[in-house]
């Protein structure tokens, strides 16, 4: 079990609803509450002073929204929107929350979105990392509450889906679906055998099996070469071309 614990500050303009989450709050063993506030701007002189990894934050708030708080907030401090209005989803969305609670919510309910964060959390502060031997040969993923020993040689390619990535194997017409981006497993893998070529895709050099004008395609899959990896790109080919 991991020991991670999660500092967060719950803020919220209602005293009966802000209580409500700091009980929830409390009664979580992996989270940390620093703070809790009645106003937005109350969190910001707060968060300038000691950063945090989560907020609960309500939507409609009096002199700043929690939308606007949220896109001044550091790109490591994540959000779980909790508000009594589910039309700002749209909205919640778009500024990357992990996640939105609906008013009035239960502790299963918020629960449910704190694990949510820290599945997210254990994955960024490195407790599931993506681990790598030595020699290259492997990795490890966590997918569907398993972790999974992935052969680097039967990966075709990995495909990003924002928060998530898609491993596409060998042999096998489904992908494996892991909480994971792309330019942290792209940190991870083999310069020698790997090559992002595109902000959705990170492809397996040696599974290549053609170069269309400024497609690759591997596994009867095209990917498009975006310009801004296409010199990096292009250079392997020179190298390796006869």
């Amino acid at each position: 079990m991991s020991n991670l614990k999660i500092s967060c500050v719950v803020v919220d303009d209602e005293p009966m609803a802000l209580n409500l989450v700091e009980s929830y709050v409390e009664k979580t063993p992996f989270l940390l509450l620093k703070k809790k506030c009645s106003s937005a701007i109350e969190a910001l002189q707060f968060i300038k002073q000691e950063p945090v990894d989560l907020l609960f934050l309500d939507i409609q708030m009096p002199d700043l929204t929690g939308i606007e708080f949220s896109k001044m907030l550091p790109k490591e401090t994540r959000v779980i929107f909790t508000t009594a209005f589910d039309q700002y989803a749209l909205e919640g969305f778009k500024v990357e929350a992990l996640d939105y609670l609906l008013k009035p919510f239960d502790y299963a309910e918020f629960l449910a979105a704190a694990n949510k964060a820290n599945t997210w959390f254990e994955l960024i502060k490195g407790k599931k990392q993506p681990v790598i031997s030595e020699e290259k040969e492997f990795l490890f993923v966590k997918s569907e509450y398993k972790q999974l020993r992935i052969k680097l040689a039967d990966v075709l390619y990995f495909e990003g889906l924002k928060d998530y990535i898609k491993i596409w194997l060998k042999d096998n017409p489904k992908s494996i679906l892991t909480l994971m981006s792309l330019k942290t497993l792209e940190q991870e893998l083999p310069s020698s055998q790997f090559m992002r070529v595109h902000r959705s895709f990170i492809v397996s050099l040696k599974n290549i099996e053609v170069i269309e004008r400024s497609q690759i395609i591997i596994n009867k899959q095209r990917i498009t070469v975006s310009e801004q990896y296409k010199p990096k790109f292009l250079e392997f080919i020179k190298k390796n071309s006869f």
